[in-house]
């Protein structure tokens, strides 16, 4: 069978590794897991035991920097880590310094960059984008299309609709006072946001917020308050059934 192991790579028992697969010098790769074909994992990565990684994906890749970038790719990056029982799909690229607890589910074509943490029994969605030094807690969904900016911090049972769209930049690229103020979304325990709503630099959604569909955030959302509209408004009450506190056994 094409494919590349190398000599210092150690595998555990039960793996199976596909065709056109390579796996990197002191990569570790516990038992029972299923390495598909075109699968790439770079050196020192270390897989847990029974996961599952779907075609062509890439773990432990080291990120690009433009000579514009206002950030240096450090030369220090750790080997990414992938914690036992996680599905990962196709084509999903997870990068070096990338630390993903047990039990996630990540759908095919998502991307998690460098120094993300992710905690355990997560679903990253098809084609989701969580951009560098993110945090994610634990029993998150993050749906389709979704994009997570740099820079932000997600608690537990956390959800992110279709399309959502986060950013941390409110000089849009000019004037070097924008270096002082990058600031990702910050979403609190059990927070929500709505298909296709924004969330612009730095704006917190309390323990429990809600925001609708379509909205543009634009003030911190308070917590158990629904908002709506562009600029998003509170609207009401998040409804007591629909409290985290009230669906535990649910999430």
């Amino acid at each position: 069978m094409n494919q590349y192991i190398s000599g210092t790579a150690k595998l555990g028992q039960n793996v199976s590794v596909g065709i056109n697969a390579v796996i990197l010098d002191d990569v570790r790769i516990g038992d029972n897991c299923l390495i598909g074909n075109n699968v790439v994992i770079h050196p020192g990565s270390v897989i847990g035991d029974n996961v599952r990684i779907d075609d062509n994906t890439i773990i432990g890749k080291k990120p690009l920097s433009s000579p514009r970038s206002i950030f240096k790719v450090p030369t220090d990056l750790k080997p990414a880590s992938v914690g036992s029982f996680c599905q990962i799909g196709a084509n999903v690229v997870i990068y070096a310094q990338c630390e993903i607890g047990q039990r996630n589910l990540i759908a095919d074509l998502a991307t998690l960059r460098e120094n993300v943490s992710v905690g355990e029994l997560n679903i990253i969605g098809r084609n989701v984008s969580i951009e560098n030094y993110v945090t994610i807690g634990s029993r998150n969904k993050f749906e389709t299309n979704c994009y997570i900016t740099a820079y932000s911090t997600i608690g537990d049972y956390c959800f992110v609709a279709p399309c959502v769209a986060t950013s941390n930049d409110n000089y849009m690229a000019r004037d070097p006072e924008r270096f002082q103020h990058f600031k990702g979304v910050t979403m609190e325990r059990g927070a929500r946001i709505g298909v296709n709503a924004t969330v612009l630099p730095g704006r917190t959604i309390g323990e429990d917020g809600c925001v609708a569909g379509g909205a543009v955030v634009s003030r911190d959302v308070p917590a158990q308050k629904v908002v709506l509209g562009s600029p998003a408004k509170p609207l009401r009450d998040v409804p007591e059934g629909q409290l985290l506190k009230n669906n535990l056994d649910k999430s």
